[in-house]
């Protein structure tokens, strides 16, 4: 997991050509203009999903992770609340969904909370069990980008 501001998303373009897709899009002018849906970068390799919502009550919200994508999720608008623990120390709720790559875990460890602001993003890779959407004390409405980058 990576905590960060979007002045500094030039760092990861090294890590390899699928990072540097996702730093270019990243690094676009006006992304909170961006309007709502899923972009193409790089076919199924490196796609972004752009949305909006309410955020909910950390309980409502769920623990995920993914097997083969990473994920920048990257606030546009407004705050979040966004907890991560190790899959490891999660226990599997349902079974792992490999048309959506997602595998959804228990609510019973509280994990590390970071609250996620406009310009800021969190990097989650497969290993990386992670809660979006939870309010920060209150909800708030959110706009929100989440880069998937292919790992294998």
């Amino acid at each position: 997991m990576i905590f960060d501001s979007l002045k500094n998303i030039g760092f990861y373009k090294g890590l390899n050509d699928r990072y540097a897709k996702a730093v270019e899009f990243l690094s676009k002018e006006n992304l909170a203009g961006l309007e709502i849906g899923k972009y193409e970068i790089d076919g199924k390799n490196v796609y972004a999903n752009v949305m909006e919502y309410d955020t909910i009550s950390w309980d409502d919200a769920k623990y995920e992770a993914h097997k083969h994508y990473t994920d920048i999720q990257c606030i546009l608008v407004g705050e979040e609340l966004m907890s991560f623990e190790p899959t490891v120390n999660l226990k599997p709720t349902e079974e792992y969904n490999e048309e959506k790559d997602v595998i959804k875990f228990n609510n019973d460890i509280r994990g590390i909370d970071i609250v996620v602001r406009a310009g800021e993003y969190l990097i989650f890779q497969p290993q990386d069990g992670h809660k979006p959407k939870a309010m920060n004390g209150q909800p708030c409405h959110v706009k929100k980008v989440v880069v998937k980058i292919k790992e294998d």
